[in-house]
C-alpha cells in the first residue's frame, strides 16, 4: 500500500467525525411525514432512521469485520436484529424510556468495544479472552433497540393503531438495515481478498474506537449540558 492511500485511510475516520456527531435525530419533517401518511410512512421513517443511524452501522461494520463467511454474518446479524426488535417493540409499547443522550452514550461504547475486541484488546490489555461474541452482540442489540425506541417515542404517535405503528417502524428499521449492510458486506469481502487487508483492518478498527469515543464524548456533553440548563431553569423559576 502506498503512502498516499495509507494516509487517506487514516484520515477517513477523523474526517467523518462531524457527520457521525450529527447521527440520526428526530426532525419536524419526519413528524410531518408520519402525520400525513399511513403505516407506510412509519416504514419509511424507520428505514431512513437506520440508514442515517451511523452509530448502529458502525457497530454492525465492526461485527462483520470479525467474520469470514456469510453464514456467520447471517447468524450474528439475526441475533442483533432479535435483540433490537425486543426492546424497540417492547419499550415503545410499554412507554419505557430514558434520556436519549445516555442511551446513545452506551451505543457509542458498543462501537468502541467492537473495535477494541477486533484488535484483540482483551488478550493484549487484560490478558484474558474476550466475552462470548454472540452473547455480546445480542446484549448490544437490546441497547441499540432501546435507543431506537427512545427516538420513536420522541414522535407524536397518537393512540390510533399504536401497535401497528410500532411494528411498521420496526419493519422499516429492518429494511434500512438490510439496505445498509449489502454494500458494507460487499466492500469488506472485496477488501479481505486484497494484500493490504491487514493494514486496512487495523486502521479501520482504530477508527471505530476513535469514532465511538467521539460519539461518547458528544452524548455525555449533551446530557450534562441539558442537566445544567434544566437546573438553571428550575433555579430561575424558584
Amino acid at each position: 500500500m502506498n503512502k498516499t492511500l495509507r494516509t487517506l485511510i487514516c484520515f477517513f475516520p477523523l474526517s467523518a467525525l462531524p457527520v457521525l456527531l450529527m447521527a440520526h435525530g428526530v426532525s419536524s419533517a419526519d413528524q410531518a411525514t408520519l402525520n400525513g401518511g399511513g403505516l407506510g410512512a412509519y416504514v419509511y421513517v424507520g428505514a431512513k432512521h437506520m440508514l442515517t443511524g451511523y452509530d448502529h452501522l458502525l457497530f454492525l461494520a465492526g461485527v462483520i469485520f470479525y467474520l469470514n463467511n456469510f453464514r456467520d454474518i447471517l447468524r450474528f446479524i439475526t441475533v442483533f436484529t432479535l435483540g433490537h426488535c425486543i426492546t424497540l417493540i417492547g419499550a415503545t409499547y410499554l412507554g419505557i424510556t430514558a434520556d436519549e443522550h445516555l442511551v446513545d452514550a452506551v451505543i457509542a461504547l458498543s462501537v468502541v468495544y467492537k473495535g477494541f475486541e477486533n484488535l484483540n484488546g482483551f488478550e493484549r490489555v487484560f490478558k484474558a479472552p474476550a466475552p462470548d461474541l454472540l452473547f455480546m452482540v445480542f446484549s448490544f442489540g437490546l441497547i441499540h433497540g432501546f435507543g431506537l425506541s427512545t427516538r420513536l417515542q420522541s414522535f407524536d404517535l397518537g393512540a390510533d393503531q399504536f401497535l401497528a405503528k410500532i411494528l411498521s417502524f420496526n419493519v422499516g428499521v429492518e429494511v434500512g438495515q438490510v439496505l445498509a449492510l449489502i454494500p458494507i458486506v460487499f466492500v469488506l469481502k472485496k477488501i479481505q481478498q486484497s494484500k493490504p487487508y491487514p493494514v486496512f483492518y487495523k486502521v479501520v478498527n482504530v477508527g471505530l474506537i476513535v469514532a465511538g469515543a467521539a460519539l461518547l464524548a458528544y452524548q455525555l456533553y449533551g446530557f450534562f449540558s441539558g442537566q445544567a440548563e434544566a437546573a438553571a431553569h428550575l433555579h430561575t423559576h424558584s
